[in-house]
């Protein structure tokens, strides 16, 4: 059976946004934990709210410089479409990846939420896989942006 046009473009369409970081890891991650640990606590959740505080700020600091960078900088929210100005005010005066932060505070918080080791791993697996994107979008912006971004990144550390 042959698929149509419009349901590869469908099927394309779905793949993409499955694939965004984004998606990942505030939608995808914690699903794929929650049913992971529902299935090997037998269906029961032992929840801790402490975590909670470090979800919100991670999901809020992500979704705020975000929009931030976007005002300051132009460009898009991610790394495909580049920030045309260097944005070193507000958080990114002091990290250079507050967005890629707030993804990591984001997982934390889930692993201290659910006590759940399997997300711990998650987290440890984004936050290295975020440090290669790091040096890789470090040397795109370095080309883009030239001197003022080198100076930038001399002055302000890269996470924390």
């Amino acid at each position: 059976m042959r698929r149509s046009d419009d349901e590869l473009k469908g099927i394309c369409f779905s793949m993409r946004f499955l694939s965004r970081t984004p998606v990942r890891t505030f939608l995808i991650y914690p699903l794929v934990v929650l049913l992971w640990e529902l299935l090997t606590q037998g269906g029961s959740i032992e929840v801790n709210l402490w975590g909670l505080p470090l979800m919100i700020w991670g999901y809020l600091q992500y979704r705020l410089c975000g929009k931030y960078r976007g005002t300051r900088g132009g460009g898009g929210p991610g790394p495909e479409i580049p920030a045309e100005r260097l944005v070193s005010t507000g958080l990114y005066a002091y990290t250079r990846n507050p967005m890629y932060l707030g993804h990591i505070i984001f997982l934390i918080g889930l692993s201290l939420t659910l006590k759940s080791w399997f997300a711990a791993v998650i987290t440890l697996a984004v936050a290295i896989w975020f440090h290669f994107r790091v040096l890789a979008d470090e040397a795109s912006l370095a080309r883009q942006l030239g001197a003022p971004y080198v100076a930038y990144t001399r002055g302000i550390k890269r996470w924390i």
